[in-house]
């Protein structure tokens, strides 16, 4: 299963700067980017429902030229959830409860589906007052073009390129050009397998788009770069050790699936025969998120939206 959070975190924590200075350029002039402190994930418990929460990245920083501090929430929303915008104030609140500390809350907007524009704020307001209104910066990927960014020199584009909107027949040119970026950055060893890593996660080409890929390479005049050809080979490698985890793949998947049914069961007790029927059709990369999201699903309403946008 792909452990979405974890993946973006280990993404914005070894390249936090290049992130802010990506999709946060006003916070990175007021910013002192001398000073970095990343806290402990904070653990909440939903008094209502009794589930636990955690939230993905708290950073403590320092203004720029000042002694004081803030803090920086940056939270990624792998699957589309109702009322996301109320869990998000509920974070703040409690953050602020505990820190006494400035709080910048950050979303990403992880998934593929659905590509409706989503909130970023949180209001209660009755018709004599607002009593509350409560903003935080949406970082939408699959509202962003790709193309925008193919001239970033920034590590944080040439990951991110592979989450946002393209067509599906330019999903090779994608990844190609993911690649190129990265091979003009000159990082370390292990910040390039991190990215490369995660394109790959999120860029997997089927046959006829590694026919159409390998053809780019060429006409791009890539294939005689070592650093290029070094990542190449180190997806095609990951590729065959798929292709033999493959005859697993679909006893594993059952278990899955059964294994996801009797946690549903568990929450919610008894799923109906519609929904079994749906959840059962399921492809193994959707059964990967349902298991990746149902620890947030607060009624079956929200198991029933999984369904209907995925």
């Amino acid at each position: 299963m792909i452990d979405h959070d974890r993946l973006f975190k280990e993404l914005i924590e070894t390249f936090f700067w290049e992130f802010i200075e990506l999709f946060l350029p006003e916070v990175f002039e007021y910013v002192s980017r001398e000073s970095l402190t990343f806290l402990p994930q904070e653990l909440f418990t939903d008094v209502t429902s009794g589930d636990k929460r955690k939230i993905d990245l708290l950073a403590q920083v320092n203004w720029r030229g000042k002694e004081t501090y803030f803090l920086i929430h940056i939270e990624n929303q792998a699957y589309n959830q109702t009322e996301f915008e109320r869990r998000m104030f509920h974070y703040f609140a409690r953050l602020d409860e505990k820190y006494r500390l400035p709080i910048y809350p950050v979303v990403i907007f992880s998934y593929s589906e659905p590509k409706r524009p989503e909130k970023s704020r949180y209001q209660v307001i009755f018709p004599d007052r607002k009593v509350l209104d409560f903003n935080y910066v949406a970082i939408q990927l699959n509202q962003l073009n790709w193309r925008t960014f193919v001239s970033q020199t920034n590590p944080v584009a040439a990951a991110l390129m592979s989450k946002m909107n393209f067509k599906p027949e330019e999903k090779s040119r994608v990844k190609l050009e993911c690649l190129r970026m990265l091979a003009t950055l000159q990082l370390n060893p292990a910040k390039m397998e991190l990215i490369s890593g995660f394109v790959d996660t999120y860029l997997k080409l089927n046959e006829l788009e590694e026919t159409q890929f390998t053809n780019e390479l060429k006409q791009a005049g890539l294939l005689e770069e070592e650093e290029v050809m070094e990542i190449v080979t180190s997806w095609m490698e990951k590729g065959l050790e798929k292709g033999l985890e493959k005859g697993l793949e679909k006893g594993r998947q059952e278990g899955e699936k059964n294994l996801i049914m009797r946690q549903l069961k568990r929450r919610f007790g008894v799923i109906s025969s519609e929904l079994e029927i749906q959840i059962n059709a399921l492809s193994i990369h959707q059964v990967e998120n349902l298991g990746d999201a149902l620890w947030d699903f607060q009624s079956l309403e929200d198991l029933i939206n999984f369904l209907n946008n995925n």
